[in-house]
């Protein structure tokens, strides 16, 4: 584990989802390369997309997209076809990281609260929740959806610090991208790197986390 000093005594967790509580990429991955093959476009390997997720739904797409295919028709089909595809799969491979199931059980066991704060759709952030989670209780599940501006814009982390009741400094922020990084950043919350995702340490310290985990549990010790 690496981080600063702790000084701050933490009340709460928000949590990232896809990288962070569970491991989702080979459905993401799944649904899209069907997307690409249908239109005659190349498949990307698995490990291809740990770059392509994280900025939500739209700008996979993008990304995934051959460079000169990248017409805002296409763009907008695409998206649309995604989604369907990864309605009929959003489950089949995706499951909770080792270690994730005992944190939350110590943090609900000390009744620290919890939320969610991801660029997944909340359509799909909400079934995740009910599949995965549904044991443990989480203040607020926000993702994705019209009108609030994805991470790391500090909109949206600041509805679920209202929620909290709690003030930014007082919040572990925990994610795997850069982008998740900047979004603790940018709304006061304590950036918490994690290894276990989708992207790497060099990555996460160069966009502002402050701490980085190899294992879940070691996130106890901010409240010890």
């Amino acid at each position: 584990m690496n981080s600063k000093e702790i000084i701050v005594k933490y009340k709460a967790v928000v949590f990232d989802m896809d990288g962070t509580l569970l491991d989702t990429l080979a459905d993401l991955a799944d649904a899209m390369n069907r997307v690409l093959a249908e239109r005659g476009f190349e498949a990307h390997p698995i490990d291809a997309y740990r770059h392509f997720v994280g900025s939500g739904a739209s700008e996979l797409v993008a990304r995934a997209l051959p460079a000169d295919r990248q017409d805002e028709p296409i763009r907008t089909q695409c998206l649309q076809a995604f989604l369907r595809e990864y309605e009929v799969g959003w489950k089949i491979k995706t499951c909770l990281y080792d270690g994730i199931p005992e944190l939350l059980d110590a943090l609900a066991a000390r009744n620290i609260p919890m939320a969610v704060l991801t660029n997944k759709p909340q359509a799909f952030a909400e079934l995740c929740m009910r599949e995965f989670m549904p044991g443990w209780r989480f203040e607020m599940t926000l993702g994705q959806m019209p009108g609030v501006a994805v991470k790391p814009d500090p909109a949206g982390p600041l509805q679920v610090i209202r929620q909290l009741g709690v003030i930014p400094e007082e919040i572990l922020y925990l994610g795997d991208t850069d982008v998740d990084m900047f979004t603790a950043v940018n709304a006061g919350m304590y950036p918490v790197g994690v290894l276990w995702g989708f992207r790497a340490e060099k990555e996460l310290l160069a966009a502002g986390a402050a701490a980085t985990l190899r294992h879940p549990m070691e996130l106890m010790r901010f409240l010890d």
